[in-house]
């Protein structure tokens, strides 16, 4: 009887001991208001996701491109990284301004949004800054891991201050 009940145990301990008991890492992503916070004591280059609830690209962006491991860890290391929904309803003060949501049609959009996409409203875009707020890129559309990796790069590494995006995506 101690024999099965020995073996019994062992059993478990090797089928629990098979499991992937690690957290799954993630995007530390935070709102713009906790961003500004943040930069204050830790300042970092921003990352603006600008996405919409109905956005099936900006979900799939969400499933792949921002589940991958590399991007991940290289995001989380050097952005403050933002979701910010362009619908949102919530006014967000900064800057001596305050945005609003403005109503158009069936839906809307945020004035924060529009102006950190230059009006140019589609889903998903992300938008790169730097330290102080002022934008480095606009990136609009689906990007792969390997796509949104070398925006992230262009941008921590300060390259847009010899290059524009155009010529650095070309000579990489």
């Amino acid at each position: 009887m101690k024999q099965i009940a020995c073996i019994a145990l062992l059993a478990i301990l090797i089928i629990s001991s098979s499991f992937d008991t690690a957290v799954e890492e993630k995007i530390n992503w935070v709102t713009w208001e906790e961003a500004v916070e943040l930069n204050k004591t830790n300042p970092k280059k921003l990352f603006v996701d600008v996405y919409t609830d109905w956005c099936g690209w900006c979900k799939r962006m969400d499933k792949s491109t921002f589940s991958d491991p590399e991007i991940i860890k290289y995001m989380n290391e050097n952005f403050h990284a933002i979701k910010f929904n362009a619908e949102q309803k919530e006014d967000i003060s900064w800057n001596g301004n305050t945005f609003k949501f403005v109503k158009s049609g069936r839906r809307g959009a945020h004035e924060l949004a529009s102006a950190l996409l230059d009006g140019r409203l589609g889903y998903p875009s992300f938008v790169l800054l730097d330290e102080d707020f002022a934008r480095i890129m606009i990136s609009p559309g689906f990007k792969k891991p390997e796509q949104l990796e070398k925006e992230l790069v262009f941008a921590k590494e300060e390259k847009y201050k010899v290059l524009n995006w155009e010529d650095y995506k070309l000579s990489n």
